[in-house]
């Protein structure tokens, strides 16, 4: 039902954009976009890659040997599928080249990539409920922080004794996770740092670019951006993010005056170079030759590598 629902929203925002001359104006909106906002579009973006290579490779540092280019490619191939790949499914990517490179375990990895998301979250909801307009001070102030115990809270309790392990199989297999959960939780000494920063370049990137296409200011761009990022995290995403992803950032726009039919018009212009971006450099960092383990070696990793390395 939700993979129905998902496809049925994509539809909706295709059928809404052959119908008219919509197809013309977001030529024409792409074609008002100078070589300056896109240049300086492009470089946000790649910043942003960057701050999140960094994240993988302090949390890997023990697995990487130095290699930071690798940690650049998986960051951007896997980013890459994420955006492409229907229903989160580029998600896998992550893991699976983790243990093709660096012959990390997959409980260790999906691990990593669980509290990766969760801190993705965290941060873009602090965001929100700062900038939430006509939202209570007294409702800003427990949300901000409901989230920081969360935040606090969450490894915490992960990292406690537990006999999980001895309660049969399926506890002893998520035993296993709270483990690796607890281990990445503990050894990224700056990654609220690289999370928060990224999240900063990222959407500062995207609000100049949205900016730029409704031809207002920065603070309008950030909330029609922010609106985006949060559909991201809902349950039911259109294929590859479409309909969503357009649909959050037009009802952040509402409030600033743009109609939903122009917020949804340049909440397409900005998915759209969103994903252009993520492609051209996941082909970029594909073609990049890089050292991998030998085939026969990667089924040994999970063996070969305690979940409690450091």
């Amino acid at each position: 039902m939700k993979k129905l629902l998902a496809i049925l929203l994509s539809l909706a925002l295709l059928g809404w954009f052959l119908s008219g001359d919509r197809w013309r104006t977001l030529g024409e909106a792409f074609a008002q976009l100078g070589p300056g906002v896109l240049a300086w579009a492009v470089a946000g973006f790649f910043l942003s890659y960057l701050l999140r290579t960094l994240r993988v490779y302090e949390e890997f540092r023990h697995d990487t040997g130095g290699r930071f280019l690798t940690c650049l490619r998986i960051v951007l191939i896997h980013n890459a599928m994420v955006n492409v790949i229907p229903f989160r499914g580029g998600e896998a990517a992550f893991p699976f080249l983790l243990q093709r490179h660096f012959g990390t375990p997959l409980a260790r990895a999906m691990a990593s990539l669980f509290w990766f998301r969760l801190q993705d979250a965290l941060v873009v909801g602090m965001v929100a409920i700062l900038v939430w307009p006509s939202l209570p001070v007294v409702l800003r102030i427990a949300g901000i922080l409901a989230l920081i115990g969360l935040a606090w809270g969450l490894p915490r309790w992960a990292r406690q004794p537990h006999n999980w392990m001895e309660r049969g199989t399926l506890a002893g297999k998520l035993g296993k996770l709270r483990d690796a959960f607890a281990q990445s939780t503990r050894h990224a000494r700056f990654g609220w740092l690289w999370t928060i920063s990224n999240w900063s370049v990222k959407l500062a990137a995207q609000a100049w670019l949205l900016g730029a296409v409704l031809g207002a200011g920065m603070a309008l761009g950030a909330a029609g951006a922010l609106g985006a990022e949060l559909a991201a995290i809902l349950p039911i995403q259109g294929v590859a993010g479409f309909g969503t992803y357009e649909a959050g950032a037009a009802a952040a726009l509402l409030p600033g005056g743009i109609a939903f039919s122009e917020g949804l018009r340049a909440a397409l212009v900005l998915h759209l170079f969103v994903i252009a971006c993520a492609l051209g450099a996941g082909t970029l960092a594909w073609l990049l030759p890089v050292k991998t383990l030998p085939e026969t070696a990667a089924p040994d990793t999970e063996s070969s590598k305690s979940l409690t390395h450091s």
